[in-house]
């Protein structure tokens, strides 16, 4: 590796910022926002990889074959200063500075008080070093003890990453310990600093395996420091920045394409257990699954399918259906329809050898190729040897899509679960076609799972054109959340993985994964024991995706009613998460169309407060509920943080106020999740367990949480039908929500716009029993219990 050293301006535009090292190597500098800037190293004046699928800044999509690294396209490419001098050069928009030292470090500098003033620094001995044969690049921060570390997507441990050294590189890593093992399943080259002054965050848009110290590593020959450093691939890195954690969270939502807006029945309760489809009697296993539900009064609006389906002895084989086990995958896809569930297919992206299409895929040049004959790579693939295959091939993203629409679609199927798409292929120069231009797979590992999903997609969009598409995926990269709902992979059943498992999905949301969630009850090892299990869904109702998954080793399943003692616990959790369905579908169209994500460690909100930076087991859910997880064993009593937001909060249950900046102690027994809403929110609520259905959801209350004193909030409520894209075209309910307290009124000024009509045709209006004031709505009066009339709004 060599170190970048000195440098000289080569040019300047009104884009961008040249500078030239031993004549051979470039530096470019973009001003793309305000508050975001690119470094890019071109080796020899080349990229190594000359395409990009992971920027998408207008929210669109990119192309199959990648969005060219030099496009500007999409930023609104802000007027910017250049003063220059042999020993630096400083770049400045109105609120971001850059000062490039000469040998090279940079320098990030803000306003405060009207006088630049730095926040962020290179390590100045070595800043950047890359390998002058093409492979390799490192970039070295100086690193402040006041600062926090956040993202680098799904990892282990705590939430703030200071201290540790992680790894991208995409691994099948079933049964980890949720508090240490690395890597896992995404490959995620983002994180956020926090000071106190500042926050910003540093995206490498690089695929290559690659490793982050963050604390972990030190060096006499140099000060205190963290690292990126990328086995291959290009540096090319975004740096944004903002006052709060939240900003950059949110601009690298949107630099990566927002997130997908989803069916609303992607929001209930989502069965799923390897157990089922590995059974000779699969069909009528899961059939029974259906009547249980009934039976047991689960509510359930989603399958998952195990890829038990697809056996010939004890292997799996993709778009293969054993008919011993399901003699009529339409008539089961009919079953779970007719009782208003929906089935979402596993799929995998390798095809064992024996696989009884193998020879028809090879014949066609659909698998990557081995980096030395022209052969398909071999890799290990559930305990035989497979193929994957190349989605960089057009023909391969073909027939991919003709068999998702012929094997699953056609049969009833609603969509797509795409699984084991990690791309363990260790042989660095296996060769995939890259849309006519090959690339070693060492530059683009992640990526097929990433065109895996996209292919999938596209495929669930023409079979069903006018339905929103809904995808799972285990593995993946930045841009994913264009897709996919995705969670943390096959867990392990411990009060550990409970517990650490909040922090991981906590790390996912602030990296851009919105809409998340874990293996409820544990994946792999022993089943839970009843009050595990009872807590850990308790936990899993909180989350965006809700699946109770497993592959116990015993053979059993987790299922709603596995333990009768506390199904009745069970069932009260998961009618609370149809109960705040209508609350949760908001968060998720927030978190598409305002890049707001729905998991929020407590500190997103509440940044002048410094505990809320302490480590902890609680989150938000959306803006306005706190949850309080029970996540140790034994426990019938939570003490809870609560953050200083200047309202206070209540309970969920009793609406008992309480002020913020305390801890307080609340009673969880164990069929109680402890639960907190902030004081100025505005609830909407279904009593009914089919909200998920726009034609039998005719019930919706309006709870309301008035401030204590003086004050004024807003809230914005979004519905519309749950599965279409009318909303497009004004197909939606939308109540945008002022409330003003006073000692004596809570007044509540509702605006409507759009034009869908829901089949509730009122809102039941709910206050806090203790609540005596006036409630007044657009200058009428109401009392707690009464009815707005939509049509009055």
């Amino acid at each position: 590796m060599k170190t970048l050293k000195h440098w000289v301006l080569e040019s300047k535009d009104q884009h961008q910022v040249s500078l030239r090292f031993d004549g051979k190597h470039t530096l470019l500098i973009y001003v793309l926002e305000q508050n975001l800037f690119r470094i890019v190293i071109k080796r020899h004046d080349q990229f190594r990889l000359d395409r990009t699928w992971t920027v998408c800044p207008d929210n669109n999509d990119t192309e199959w074959q990648g969005r060219n690294r030099d496009s500007l396209e999409g930023f609104t490419l802000p007027g910017f200063t250049v003063e220059s001098s042999e020993q630096q050069i400083a770049i400045a928009t109105e609120t971001l500075r850059l000062v490039i030292h000469n040998p090279l470090w940079m320098e990030w500098q803000q306003q405060v008080d009207g006088q630049w003033q730095s926040f962020a620094q290179d390590r100045k001995t070595g800043a950047f070093q890359i390998s002058p044969q093409g492979t390799g690049v490192a970039h070295f921060m100086h690193r402040h003890d006041d600062e926090f570390y956040y993202g680098l997507g799904e990892k282990t441990g705590d939430l703030n990453r200071a201290g540790r050294r992680f790894e991208m590189r995409n691994l099948d890593a079933m049964g980890y310990d949720a508090s240490k093992t690395d890597p896992l399943y995404k490959h995620i080259p983002f994180y956020i600093t926090r000071r106190e002054t500042a926050s910003y965050g540093l995206f490498y848009d690089n695929l290559a395996s690659s490793w982050f110290d963050l604390g972990n590593e030190l060096d006499n020959y140099h000060i205190k420091y963290r690292s990126y450093r990328a086995e291959d691939g290009d540096m090319d890195l975004y740096f944004m920045y903002g006052s709060k954690v939240l900003d950059i969270t949110k601009a690298f939502v949107q630099l990566t394409g927002g997130t997908i807006f989803g069916p609303k029945w992607s929001l209930g309760y989502s069965g799923s257990t390897m157990q089922y489809t590995d059974a000779p009697n699969s069909q009528e296993l899961l059939q029974g699954f259906v009547d249980q539900c009934a039976e047991q009064a689960i509510p359930c609006d989603s399958f998952q399918l195990s890829s038990g389906y697809t056996s010939i002895g004890n292997k799996r084989y993709v778009f293969n259906w054993n008919h011993d086990k399901v003699p009529s995958p339409e008539a089961m896809s009919e079953y779970f329809h007719q009782h208003g569930v929906k089935l979402a297919a596993n799929i995998k992206p390798c095809l064992l050898h024996d696989h009884p299409r193998y020879e028809e895929a090879r014949a066609q040049g659909l698998f990557i190729r081995d980096s030395e004959a022209d052969e398909p790579e071999i890799s290990v693939f559930w305990d035989a040897d497979g193929s994957h295959l190349d989605f960089t091939n057009p023909d391969t993203i073909a027939w991919w899509q003709n068999n998702v629409k012929q094997q699953l679609l056609d049969k009833g199927i609603d969509a797509t679960w795409n699984d084991n798409n990690e791309y363990e292929i260790w042989d660095r120069n296996a060769r995939c076609a890259g849309f006519g231009r090959e690339i070693p797979i060492s530059l683009i590992r992640p990526l097929h799972s990433l065109l895996m999903m996209k292919a999938s997609y596209e495929a669930q969009k023409q079979h069903a054109p006018a339905l929103r598409p809904y995808l799972i995926s285990r593995s993946g990269c930045p841009g994913m959340n264009r897709y996919v709902q995705t969670w943390s992979g096959d867990n392990r059943t411990n009060w550990e993985s409970l517990r650490y498992n909040i922090k991981m999905g906590l790390g996912m949301s602030l990296s851009g994964l919105y809409n998340i969630g874990h293996d409820v009850g544990g994946f792999a090892g022993g089943k839970p024991d009843p009050e595990l299990f009872l807590r850990w869904v308790q936990n899993g109702v909180m989350h965006p995706r809700f699946t109770i998954h497993s592959w116990n080793d015993d053979g059993s399943v987790n299922e709603p009613w596995m333990y009768p003692e506390v199904t009745p616990a069970i069932r009260q959790a998961i009618d609370l998460r149809y109960q705040l369905l209508p609350y949760l579908y908001n968060a998720l169209w927030q978190a598409h169309s305002q890049h707001e994500p729905m998991l929020r460690p407590t500190f997103l909100d509440h940044e002048s407060d410094p505990q809320t930076f302490r480590e902890c087991d609680d989150y938000l859910l959306g803006q306005d509920l706190l949850v309080a997880s029970v996540v140790e064993p034994g426990q019938r009593q939570r003490q809870v943080y609560l953050p200083a937001n200047g309202t206070g909060w209540y309970d969920f249950y009793d609406q008992q106020w309480f002020c913020g900046g305390q801890t307080i102690t609340l009673a969880a027994p164990l069929e109680k999740l402890p639960l907190l809403v902030r004081a100025g929110a505005v609830i909407p609520t279904s009593s009914r367990t089919a909200a998920v259905n726009k034609d039998q959801d005719n019930e919706r209350q309006l709870a309301i949480f008035p401030l204590m004193g003086s004050g004024h909030t807003q809230t914005d409520l979004f519905d519309d039908d749950g599965e279409s894209y009318g909303y497009q075209q004004e197909q939606y309910l939308h109540l945008a929500i002022q409330m003003t307290c006073t000692g004596q009124d809570i007044n509540l000024q509702i605006q409507r716009t759009g034009q869908f009509q829901p089949a509730y045709t009122s809102l039941q209006l709910q206050l806090p029993e203790s609540e005596t004031r006036r409630l007044i709505i657009n200058q009428k009066t109401y009392v707690s219990g009464d009815r707005l009339d939509l049509a009055s709004l």
